[in-house]
């Protein structure tokens, strides 16, 4: 049975915070709750609070990838927050770049990431998802 990460809303952003390491169903799982999610909340941007992560591989680097990749296609900007010196090495050391990726050191610096990308996208955008 694959383990449900919750998916929090914070004004028109989404909160995922990964409190265990996830298997492949779960990530999928993820992938696919915080993809509607971000359709149906109309979300601009993602935060992955990542500050519970002590080990990191390959496979989580592409896990982080993959939902940043995932949530612009939607057009919503991805923030990972909380990120460990330790991580951030082995990142690093395996090559894994995470195109795409903002990063921030804490949950606040990443909303205001976010409240920046938001302050300079073009004017004369419909605020509706559904118009952009």
């Amino acid at each position: 049975m694959s383990l449900r990460v919750p998916v929090l809303r914070i004004g028109d952003s989404l909160l995922v915070s990964i409190q265990t390491d996830l298997d492949d169903g779960s990530v999928l799982v993820l992938q696919e709750d915080l993809a509607a999610r971000v359709v149906e909340d109309g979300a601009t941007g993602v935060v992955i609070d990542i500050s519970a992560v002590e080990i990191v591989d390959s496979f989580v680097g592409r896990m982080l990838a993959t939902i940043a990749a995932i949530s612009r296609m939607l057009d919503a900007e991805t923030v990972v927050v909380g990120m460990r010196p330790a991580v951030a090495i082995t990142l690093v050391e395996l090559g894994l770049t995470l195109g795409g990726v903002r990063t921030a050191l804490t949950l606040e610096k990443g909303l205001k990431v976010l409240d920046d990308a938001r302050d300079q996208r073009p004017q004369g955008l419909p605020d509706d998802p559904e118009l952009r």
